[in-house]
């Protein structure tokens, strides 16, 4: 397999500082609802990437649920190897990449889980299945087959015929709080925009970075 020459040409706009501001939060919000404008599917899903305390890595997608001063959240099982790797090592990064715009976002700080309130609230906002699914799965463990899950399900859904589906004891949200937010535009001739900001005390330091 020769892949050596796929390559696509980027002809974004500029990522300026007049226009990018000193506000990385407001920038993210600008740039989330221009893809979700622009029909990039599933504009909320993300690289999550985490790591023993022996620096061990491991990356998969998640769904940013919440994005505001408070940072960056997502809901998961605690029991998952992502939330043995969070509370034994609580620092993460994050990755949004809008094709469309060629645009990335990455995200990187300090983690921790929100309230039981926040993901009850979250958890009950979801679609009956998907709460089921939360309820039938432990998450990262090995299991014998799918008939595994489908049983599990059937049990469930036997047993919370209606819509009051409990949440899991060991499920709930996590917030990333940034300490460095970095925008990447796609440009030509790959010279890209690169806008960092980086936590300083209440405010952020804007960097430009070579591509």
């Amino acid at each position: 397999m020769d892949i050596s020459g796929l390559r696509s040409e980027y002809t974004g706009p500029w990522l300026n500082e007049a226009d990018a501001g000193h506000d990385p939060l407001a920038l993210f919000r600008a740039w989330f609802d221009d893809a979700v404008a622009a029909g990039e599917p599933e504009a909320n899903a993300m690289t999550l990437a985490t790591a023993t305390p022996g620096g061990v890595p491991s990356a998969r997608m998640v769904l940013l649920k919440g994005a505001d001063e408070r940072g960056f959240t997502f809901f998961t099982n605690y029991g998952s190897r992502k939330g043995h790797e969070l509370a034994a090592n609580p620092v993460a990064a994050l990755v949004l990449y809008w094709a469309i715009l060629k645009r990335q976002v990455r995200v990187e700080g300090r983690v921790g889980r929100v309230s039981g309130e926040e993901s009850a609230a979250y958890f009950a906002s979801r679609p009956r299945g998907s709460r089921l699914g939360a309820l039938a799965s432990d998450q990262s463990a090995v299991i014998a087959g799918r008939e595994v899950l489908e049983r599990r399900l059937a049990e469930l859904e036997a047993a919370h015929p209606g819509d009051d589906v409990p949440m899991p004891p060991d499920w709930g949200g996590f917030r990333v709080v940034p300490d460095l937010i970095e925008f990447w535009q796609g440009r030509p001739n790959r010279l890209h925009d690169r806008l960092s900001f980086r936590r300083a005390g209440a405010d952020w330091t804007r960097e430009r970075l070579a591509p």
